[in-house]
């Protein structure tokens, strides 16, 4: 969930390189943040509770830095607990990403050494450990000591060894000048420049400087220095480096003129549909192949991406009358049994980095399972790691909560179940409406209606959405919307199980979305839409004609089996504008980062 930086060179500016790279970085945490740089035979350290922003350090000239965007598991939201962490002779500092799962165990055990702590978190552990490490070391600390088992960077392998859990640990060592990083699980990346080295969770954030670069396997730990070692980290063995060369155009988002990135990245929705429907062709024919072929597909997603994924089940039903299984990725561990050889998972996931979904694939792998990748992140891990792969092509989404990426993994899947039954002339027409549709709805007058009714919605303590059939993931997406932006509790569920317990909360004046588009689950829909304003409820209805049910009525008109990608536009727009009225921030929801790279 972290962000990670670190950089050694010919530069004097280390502090200020480091700054502007946590800035790029900073969706993937921003409770705090820190930067820590050589001062002589120590480390100087400046950290910080809250947003970077615009943030200036003032630390001292040094050509070696580190730097960390936090996002909080161990200890609350304090200058102490921000990171980078320093061992007792603040001569190592540490930044991390991911959960010490013993670190109680190995804390305690380091007191009685006689080490002192002055956070709370998981994180200060490891350079103490590695401070204890270096005790046994018999040499003094060289550039060149990973191979030879002796010196620092044996000290961070051994520590590293000691922790349970998936993590990704960046150390600084003044004495030697080294910075040393190892990782299992959460991503880190090497870029080489000229003269000057870098090392990140994620290339956007140094590829201005260089596109040379090497990507972190697991259970490897590379050396910086005077030059680039790279080593086992289970046996100290020395491996070949073979950096790569990136020729992906990089794009940096600026909100331009909009207010947040969240609404200008609502608008750029209707482009990018645009976009799959005129340009995919090809890599969905290829991919419509492999889950004929396959015996046993599954789509794996976490949040926003289970939605979508969701959707593609009801989407293959109802279509391609094929039977596909969904489950959330974190789930999936217990539901891999189900996999053979011939079995096909497919993951959805923005960012690529997903922990989640990450574990489940490396088990899917070790069964032999054949992986298709459709991410948003060119060159993440679970893009390298997948067989099949296609990029969602929505460009850069800064905003935590996912409107464009999800809106593309709707249009992808959409073509697939299309292609699978050879309508690729079809589905293109009816994305290509649902973009023009999208389009109408986010006209002014229509935004304006949904900002006046987001006012009203945004006095609730609770919402609830109801949906049938493709409506319901919408219904688990609108909920998630909700709640991910406006802290308002809200619930998504399918409009048959409210007698089953639910509508016993529904009182006066309980506000509830009601998806109905006109399909096969309109009937009953409005039968639940009339039971909840019979019991006082208030309806917000989402569909082509109005009715006499609603009390708001939002208009959505009927693009057949496209109309449920256009519908969650609409509620993306209220729910921005209920975090506006809220006085939030949309774009980064407190509690949450884009990208979870912890379990």
């Amino acid at each position: 969930m972290c962000g990670i930086f670190a950089y050694i060179g010919n530069k004097e500016n280390a502090a200020n390189i480091a700054l502007e790279g946590l800035k790029i970085l900073e969706y993937r945490g921003y409770d705090s943040w820190g930067v820590a740089v050589k001062n002589g035979s120590n480390l100087v350290v400046d950290k910080h509770v809250g947003k970077i922003g615009n943030a200036t350090v003032t630390l001292s000239k040094s050509n070696l830095a580190i730097g960390h965007t936090r996002w909080a598991t161990h200890g609350g939201v304090t200058v102490a607990n921000s990171h980078p962490h320093l061992d007792c002779k603040k001569e190592i500092a540490v930044v991390h990403n991911g959960i010490v799962e013993n670190y109680e165990e190995l804390k305690n055990a380091l007191i009685k050494k006689g080490h002192k702590f002055v956070s709370e978190t998981d994180t200060e552990i490891i350079p103490h450990l590695i401070e204890e490490n270096l005790k046994t070391e018999a040499s003094p600390p060289s550039l060149r000591s990973g191979v030879s088992g002796r010196g620092f960077a044996t000290a961070v392998r051994k520590a590293f060894s000691e922790l349970r859990g998936l993590n990704a640990i960046v150390a600084s060592y003044a004495p030697s000048s080294q910075i040393v990083a190892v990782k299992n699980g959460s991503p880190l990346v090497v870029g080489i420049g000229a003269n000057e080295l870098y090392l990140a969770s994620d290339i956007s954030s140094f590829i201005e400087k260089t596109r040379r670069v090497i990507f972190l396997k697991d259970n490897e730990m590379v050396i910086l220095g005077a030059d680039i070692e790279l080593v086992s980290a289970v046996n100290g063995k020395q491996l070949e480096i073979k950096p790569e060369t990136v020729t992906w155009k990089f794009e940096l988002s600026t909100k331009g003129t909009y207010p947040h990135f969240m609404i200008k990245e609502i608008y750029e929705q209707s482009t990018i549909i645009r976009n799959i429907a005129n340009t995919y062709e090809d890599e969905i024919t290829a991919l419509a192949k492999l889950v004929k072929q396959a015996k046993g597909t599954f789509f794996i997603g976490a949040g926003t991406a289970f939605n979508a994924g969701l959707t593609g089940v009801y989407l293959f039903s109802k279509i391609a009358g094929m039977h596909i299984n969904s489950a959330l990725a974190s789930e999936f561990n217990y539901l891999e049994h189900f996999l053979t050889k011939e079995s096909l998972v497919i993951a959805l996931s923005q960012s690529g980095e997903t922990i989640d979904v990450i574990e489940p694939l490396n088990r899917a792998r070790a069964k032999g399972s054949k992986i298709v990748a459709i991410t948003n992140v060119l060159g993440s891990s679970i893009y390298r790691m997948a067989d099949f792969k296609i990029l969602l092509g929505a460009g850069p989404e800064k905003a935590v909560a996912s409107t464009k990426a999800y809106i593309a993994k709707l249009a992808v899947l959409f073509m697939l179940v299309f292609g699978i039954v050879g309508k690729t002339c079809e589905v293109k027409k009816l994305l290509l409406a649902s973009a023009d549709e999208i389009d109408r709805i986010l006209e002014k007058k229509n935004a304006d209606a949904i900002k006046k009714i987001a006012k009203t919605l945004s006095k609730s303590s609770n919402i609830y959405v109801i949906g049938r059939g493709t409506s319901f993931p919408s219904a688990l997406e609108a909920a998630l919307k909700m709640k991910e932006i406006t802290y308002i509790p809200t619930e998504g569920l399918a409009g048959g199980e409210l007698k089953h317990g639910t509508i016993a909360l529904i009182s006066k004046g309980t506000p509830v979305i009601v998806f109905a588009p006109n399909d096969d689950t309109q009937e009953s829909i409005i039968s639940n839409a009339i039971e909840i304003k019979s019991r006082g409820g208030v309806i917000i209805g989402l569909a082509p004609k109005n009715h006499p049910a609603f009390d708001y009525f939002l208009e959505v008109k009927d693009i057949q089996e496209a109309s449920y990608i256009a519908q969650i536009v609409a509620i993306q727009l209220l729910a921005y504008y209920m975090a506006v009225e809220l006085k939030l921030d949309p774009d980064k929801p407190r509690n949450l980062a884009k990208s979870v790279t912890v379990k």
